[in-house]
């Protein structure tokens, strides 16, 4: 890839995304990315869908709780 090409790439990389940077203890990269490899997602997919289901488990939960009231979960 050619520097203008890598400088158009990070310019619209910088509008289209938000970064994050998460910490995780020594090993577990490698861990995370096997389990990337072996659903032949790339590690930044993998992470992105785990954050999306826990999101989504969260929503089900507080609209859950919601219906019965009480703060417990019928899921």
């Amino acid at each position: 890839m050619s520097t203008a090409q890598s400088r158009a790439s990070n310019k619209y990389a910088a509008k289209a995304y938000d970064r994050l940077y998460p910490f995780v203890p020594k090993g577990r990269k490698a861990e995370i990315q096997a389990a990337a490899d072996s659903l032949g997602e790339s590690l930044n997919d993998f992470i992105v869908k785990a954050i999306d289901d826990r999101i989504d488990r969260i929503q089900k939960e507080g609209a859950a709780n919601k219906k019965t009231g009480d703060g417990t979960s019928k899921i």
